[in-house]
């Protein structure tokens, strides 16, 4: 059984060398966490890939919540970031009614034909969670649901994300969003096996680095074997 992934959030190159040196697996890149996350300009995104040799996943989002905003716009950085050399990516939108917009995926998804991505958060803030993930399972690239398991963290969506271990088909659950250590062994005794932090992994909120000691701690733990059941 290959071990578990472990995803750690990075806005800058020295986060990313932090990350890839305690044992990330791969990095999600984002700018302006203070805003859940926004697209890095695409010369953050080559001094990163320059830094370090881990998998990397660029957000793909120009403003704070669900909605698409200036979707000519993100298409177009999703093109230069891909021309770049990005290969994976993060992205994530709904309707004002909390259904999948997916005119909006979809054509940001045509920028980036090929490409491996996840589908984030969105999930969690969707009206119907069920109906949101039928609506993307099929969608082209697709292998990671990043989720909560609630819109308000993992601490609130432990008992779906245990439901929901095992069911994701050809996609991996990708634990995030509050994820803390406590949460850990019973997620991972559930059957899940990608945990994914940003905060937890900086000594002073977003605008601290990422700590390596940190980051080689939560490495030790979702590495750590799971007790068998009794």
């Amino acid at each position: 059984m290959s071990r578990p992934i472990f995803e750690v959030i990075a806005t800058s190159p020295a986060d990313a060398a932090a990350a890839a040196a305690g044992g990330a697996d791969r990095l999600e890149l984002v700018t302006d966490m203070h805003a859940d996350g926004l697209t890095l300009p695409v010369e953050d995104f080559c001094r990163i890939r320059e830094a370090v040799a881990v998998p990397l996943r660029v957000m793909l989002r120009l403003r704070d919540g669900f909605a698409p905003g200036d979707l000519d716009g993100l298409r177009d950085r999703a093109a230069r970031l891909r021309s770049e050399g990005a290969e994976e990516f993060v992205l994530g939108f709904l309707t004002p009614a909390g259904e999948v917009d997916l005119p909006a995926v979809r054509a940001v998804l045509d920028a980036v034909p090929g490409c491996r991505w996840t589908f984030h958060r969105a999930l969690d803030h969707a009206a119907d969670r069920e109906a949101a993930r039928a609506a993307v399972a099929a969608l082209p690239g697709l292998d990671t649901l990043l989720t909560a398991g609630s819109p308000d963290g993992v601490a609130a969506g432990l008992d779906v994300l245990a439901a929901e271990a095992g069911t994701a088909g050809r996609q991996q659950l990708l634990v995030g969003g509050g994820l803390r250590t406590g949460h850990v062994p019973a997620l991972r005794a559930a059957g899940l096996d990608a945990f994914h932090v940003g905060g937890a992994v900086r000594t002073a909120g977003w605008d601290s680095p990422v700590d390596t000691g940190l980051v080689r701690a939560w490495r030790d733990l979702v590495d750590a074997p799971v007790p068998a059941p009794v």
